[in-house]
């Protein structure tokens, strides 16, 4: 058992500030989808950022403002209920539970299980060990904000691309929208994934 959160803190800068957690993929939101599936695996699961928590979610606050996704990962780790966390950015409507089990099952003894694909690593869809919290606040108190620094600090087991596509295609599990064209292009992968 792993506790689940939902990074939903960031501004949507690049989405003219609108919560992306809020749009509608295939009829339901991402946020209701990313519920589901987290619920799915999870007796915690948490939504760690800015807003409140819905129903079947409890709300954890930042306490490293202004820091980006470490700050999200940070609270996440420092309030789960559970040894290891799953983390997923709340623009990521294609997440499954099914994926997300793989990457817990991948963790081990590593300090995190991160996917890899050609688009590069993905640590805002992972799974971090609580061992990792205090690495992640050096990384703050030094203003070193990069995932892909603290991913470079820690044991991370990478799982391929390979992996990844027994439970679909990785490009859409994986997808976020980070941008009005990034929504777009989602909802026309899925009309001809149909």
């Amino acid at each position: 058992m792993a506790s689940v959160a939902i990074l939903a803190g960031g501004q949507a800068r690049r989405f003219d500030g609108r919560d992306k957690s809020a749009l509608v993929v295939d009829n339901r939101t991402i946020m209701d989808r990313l519920l589901v599936e987290a619920a799915a695996i999870s007796d915690d699961v948490m939504v760690v950022g800015g807003m409140t928590a819905p129903a079947g979610a409890r709300h954890v606050a930042d306490r490293w403002t202004g820091c980006g996704p470490l700050g999200g990962l940070e609270a996440a780790l420092r309030e789960a209920r559970e040894p290891e966390v799953i983390v997923v950015a709340c623009d990521m409507p294609l997440v499954t539970a099914a994926l997300l089990q793989l990457l817990l099952e991948a963790l081990g003894d590593h300090d995190a299980a991160v996917p890899a694909t050609e688009r590069g690593y993905h640590p805002l869809c992972a799974v971090y060990a609580g061992r990792c919290h205090a690495k992640i606040v050096e990384h703050l108190t030094r203003g070193d904000l990069k995932m892909m620094r603290l991913l470079h600090a820690l044991r991370v087991r990478t799982v391929a691309e390979s992996q990844l596509s027994r439970y679909g295609r990785p490009e859409l599990l994986l997808a976020n929208v980070n941008t009005p064209a990034a929504f777009d292009e989602i909802n026309q992968l899925l009309s001809h994934k149909l």
